[in-house]
């Protein structure tokens, strides 16, 4: 699934990923606001959360329901993708024992609890997710570009081989070396001038990372580890800057 979009003097803040941590994702979301207002005025604002929204930290729940009520003023506007932690409890809840014990050892177990659910009976796990929050993630895209300006939002990466025909599998998970080193997209000529903005590998430092002269930016650093949580902020005719809480 994909979103699209043309955009000319919109700024753009990517956030990564959260897993549960919905006191900074509360706390992101203002300093964003205060520094749109202050360095931008009236520029149009798109918010675009790169996915892995549950799991390991403490308010999943919280965090669904933040970012299905949060009302963005006119001229802003918020776009959540899909990440791998979505996939695998959708997958989790719909699916059978395999998919459902893979989930509980990946940070599945701290997203129950938050839900209110104290222990791993698998028979009726389905039932302790909300319909509205798992119908709010299966519709979620996988990627979002933004055509005018050559930016990709994504939540793992994409494949520089197939782009802009690769896969679901590539935009949740890959961490392919060839994605990673940007001089490695050259065979490409639809990757020509694209930024690549992704989340889903922590960085080592808990610091944003940018390679290939920043034509890949990672700005997943590490929120449930001790880490910030990180925006980055892409603004016509401006160097990338990164706001974190």
């Amino acid at each position: 699934m994909v979103a699209k979009a043309m955009a000319d003097d919109t700024v753009y803040y990517a956030i990564g990923d959260v897993h549960g941590m919905f006191d900074k994702l509360v706390a992101l979301h203002g300093v964003i606001a205060e520094w749109h207002d202050r360095a931008h005025g009236q520029a149009p604002q798109k918010i675009i959360h790169l996915g892995d929204y549950v799991d390991r930290g403490p308010d999943s729940q919280a965090v669904i329901d933040h970012l299905l009520n949060v009302k963005p003023s006119p001229g802003h506007e918020m776009i959540c993708l899909m990440g791998n932690h979505e996939r695998m409890m959708i997958d989790a809840l719909e699916g059978e024992l395999p998919s459902q014990v893979m989930w509980l050892r990946n940070g599945g177990r701290e997203t129950l609890q938050s839900y209110g659910r104290t222990d791993d009976n698998l028979d009726d796990l389905p039932d302790a997710i909300p319909n509205a929050h798992l119908n709010w993630m299966r519709s979620l895209p996988t990627y979002y570009t933004a055509d005018a300006r050559k930016l990709c939002f994504v939540h793992a990466g994409i494949d520089p081989k197939s782009w802009p025909n690769d896969t679901e599998e590539h935009h949740l998970w890959t961490r392919s070396p060839q994605f990673f080193n940007p001089t490695r997209w050259e065979n490409n000529a639809a990757l020509v001038g694209w930024t690549i903005i992704h989340g889903h590998t922590p960085t080592a430092d808990f610091e944003p990372q940018e390679a290939g002269f920043g034509r890949r930016i990672n700005v997943d650093t590490g929120a449930c580890f001790g880490g910030p949580l990180t925006a980055a902020v892409i603004a016509p005719d401006e160097p990338v800057r990164f706001l974190k809480a």
